[in-house]
């Protein structure tokens, strides 16, 4: 079998005395979307912090392209490629649309691939380049969350982190992102993405991870779990 691009194994992390993921294995197939879905309070934003170098592993270990990355640095994981977009988008204000997405690339010396990845994803979010030398911080939360998954794109990772894609963002802006995803993908690169709603997460992933209390309850295909009985009652209200 193929090894995955991301291999987590036995996951445990926290926020000094207080665990908060116990034991999580998890995988992210090259050039898949895969999703996190669980209730608030069940680890996800954890998760993703972790594998970004931003919460201490207390216990187990992750891989990316072969590569062991367990306790590195925020700043060496996004070298081996990995980016990660927030929750709450987090963008810079007072600088343009342009300028936020131009730092998604800082660490980049190629500006030929740097111009090509900005046209892409101003074809990709064309409201961006209408918006491109608007102060950031004043666009609205779907325009805000189109800017802060673009300056994730700018620096061309290997893997793309989202949290909460969706969060309370209107039903035809989220059908946009979700329409987004399949386009980034074709870009060589692989999704991970926390998404509140259970089923748009299905919709938008190949694979399905639900997270409780810290510990992963459910996982497998999600056209898989979209069919079982027990998975629609209990998270898609069915």
């Amino acid at each position: 079998m193929e090894e995955p691009l991301l291999r987590v194994r036995g996951l445990q992390a926290g926020y000094g005395d207080v665990q908060v993921l116990w034991g999580i294995d998890l995988d992210v197939p090259e050039h898949s979307i895969v999703s996190i879905v669980g209730p608030n309070g069940a680890g996800k934003t954890t998760l993703l912090l972790t594998l970004s170098g931003m919460v201490r592993v207390l216990q187990g270990s992750w891989h990316f392209a072969g590569k062991d990355l367990t306790g590195r640095s925020a700043s060496e994981i996004v070298a081996e490629g990995i980016a990660h977009v927030p929750e709450g988008r987090r963008l810079f204000k007072t600088l343009s649309v342009r300028d936020n997405l131009l730092l998604g690339a800082y660490h980049r010396q190629d500006r030929a691939g740097v111009e090509r990845d900005l046209e892409f994803v101003l074809s990709l979010f064309p409201i961006l380049k209408e918006r491109s030398s608007q102060d950031a911080s004043t666009l609205s939360g779907g325009e805000q969350q189109m800017c802060a998954i673009g300056r994730g794109i700018m620096a061309r990772p290997k893997l793309l982190i989202v949290d909460e894609l969706s969060l309370g963002l209107a039903p035809t802006i989220v059908e946009t992102l979700a329409e987004s995803l399949p386009r980034i993908r074709e870009q060589n690169m692989s999704i991970l993405v926390v998404e509140q709603d259970a089923a748009t997460a299905f919709e938008i992933s190949d694979f399905a991870y639900v997270l409780d209390s810290g510990r992963v309850v459910l996982s497998g295909r999600s056209r898989d779990l979209l069919e079982r009985a027990d998975v629609r009652e209990v998270y898609l209200g069915m």
